[in-house]
């Protein structure tokens, strides 16, 4: 976990907002306070369905004029659709930026010494021994890279959740994901889409399940499995599921009641038995 490296991120990319109305128009849609965001730091966040569902998982850079977005590179259209929507009458202008790319680093001395203006660097805000994250050009002539599987085993390892490889877009909510742990949602901000289901499973403690990170014994599962513990009657119950995996390392969706009886028994699951660990943040 300790290995340095630096990896471009393939499956990211840049969205650039920019205008008068910018950072306004952000605060009444992700669920963080973009007033936090300031010069060599990034805001972590969520776009929600109206319902407070997940959609969007971003990382808020600030360009001076403008405001980057390091968002899934798959959606990204989908996500620019979207904003758009939002947009009515404020001014902000919403483009991609095919010249730059995401960058992930365990030690930030490796991009900031080949670092030169143009580039954006800030400590990953999600856990504070996932590195950082960077905003730089797309050519990344002069930079040795290590392949993507490093950064995505060292996320693993620790246990931190990612996008839509560890959350189901239109169903998973912020609380189950860890926002709040991965300084991803503010409560004490104004009103923003979808703030009313993320406030009330807060306040009324309604979480019942939520992503931990595990330690797969044999064969990894794959995403979507079904995991197992005994019942009362000599049966089977379904504890949780599985989403991402890489080694002896993976992301679950677990039943918070029936963690205890995990940590004896181990979930089965197909030829693998997959135990909980604690989560990253305790």
């Amino acid at each position: 976990m300790n290995d340095a490296f630096l990896t471009r991120l393939d499956d990211r990319a840049v969205l650039r907002l920019e205008g008068a109305d910018t950072r306004a128009f952000l605060q009444g849609l992700i669920s963080n306070d973009v007033d936090d965001l300031a010069e060599g730091g990034a805001l972590y966040a969520a776009l929600l369905t109206p319902q407070g569902k997940f959609l969007f998982d971003l990382f808020l850079f600030d360009a001076g004029e403008a405001v980057l977005i390091d968002a899934e590179a798959a959606r990204l259209d989908d996500l620019r659709t979207r904003l758009r929507l939002y947009r009515l009458r404020a001014k902000v202008a919403i483009e991609p930026c095919p010249e730059r790319a995401v960058y992930a680093a365990r030690d930030g001395r490796s991009i900031r010494d080949a670092a030169d203006g143009s580039w954006l660097v800030a400590a990953d805000p999600r856990h504070r021994d996932l590195g950082v994250r960077a905003i730089g050009p797309a050519d990344a002539a002069g930079l040795d890279l290590d392949p993507p599987e490093a950064y995505d085993r060292h996320r693993l390892a620790l246990g931190v959740p990612e996008a839509s490889r560890d959350m189901v877009v239109g169903k998973s909510t912020l609380l189950e994901g860890n926002f709040e742990e991965m300084a991803g949602v503010a409560f004490d901000k104004g009103c923003y889409v979808g703030q009313e289901l993320t406030a009330r499973t807060k306040h009324r403690g309604l979480l019942k399940r939520r992503l931990h990170p595990v330690t797969i014994e044999g064969e990894a599962p794959p995403p979507g499995t079904p995991l197992l513990l005994h019942d009362d009657r000599g049966g089977e119950k379904e504890a949780g599921e599985m989403r991402t995996a890489r080694g002896t390392d993976g992301i679950a969706l677990l039943r918070l009641d029936l963690l205890e009886q995990a940590a004896r028994e181990g979930y089965r699951s197909g030829a693998g038995t997959v135990r909980p660990r604690p989560l990253p943040w305790t």
